[in-house]
């Protein structure tokens, strides 16, 4: 039997010649799927578009901010995976999670403090240790102490970009904000500490 193209063939054999007949295939219409939306592809756009003009214009504090709160969130998703069984959203949250907390740790500075690098550092390996752990072993209570040490690290970043705004705006006669990341955007607070811009 010779197959041209574009014919289909099914995989099996028929039970009866009744089932001879060739499969027919229903042609994909892309338009009646979601993810073909025009709104929502423009919502995404736009959020994209957002998002790509916050990190080319952030300093470098405010990069490892996006950085840490995006390990919340993602960390978070793994955990409401774990719970729901929904290993897909697991691997891909912790997953996410893992590779934002492996960015935050290779771009840590010791020459600027290598005792606090250190500290820092071994925090990180501790937070990844428990991202993996949790995901191999299923255990969201491995994943939920990530989490609560990673919105530490955030509040803590937060309030150390405070402190610098504040220092910077002493020196330099401004009022400060007391937003850290509006302050850290106005231009006072710009040096890095121990970030790899």
């Amino acid at each position: 039997m010779s197959v041209s193209q574009g014919q289909n063939v099914p995989t099996s054999a028929p039970a009866s010649t009744a089932e001879a007949a060739p499969l027919q295939k229903e042609p994909i219409n892309l338009a009646t799927f979601p993810f073909a939306d025009t709104a929502t592809q423009q919502k995404a756009k736009s959020a994209n578009a957002y998002l790509r003009t916050r990190v080319m214009s952030a300093s470098p504090e405010e990069l490892r901010l996006l950085l840490l709160e995006g390990a919340v969130r993602f960390a978070r998703q793994g955990a409401e995976g774990l719970l729901a069984k929904n290993y897909e959203q697991v691997f891909t949250g912790l997953s996410q999670a893992r590779d934002i907390v492996i960015e935050l740790l290779t771009t840590i500075r010791a020459d600027v403090n290598p005792e606090l690098a250190s500290n820092v550092k071994s925090l990180y390996v501790f937070i990844y240790q428990q991202l993996v752990e949790g995901s191999h072993e299923k255990d969201v209570s491995k994943v939920n102490k990530a989490i609560e040490l990673l919105e530490y690290e955030v509040e803590t970043w937060k309030l150390l970009m405070q402190q610098l705004v504040q220092e910077k705006a002493r020196g330099a006669g401004v009022a400060p904000s007391t937003d850290p990341i509006t302050a850290a955007s106005s231009g006072v607070g710009r040096t890095p500490l121990a970030v790899q811009g």
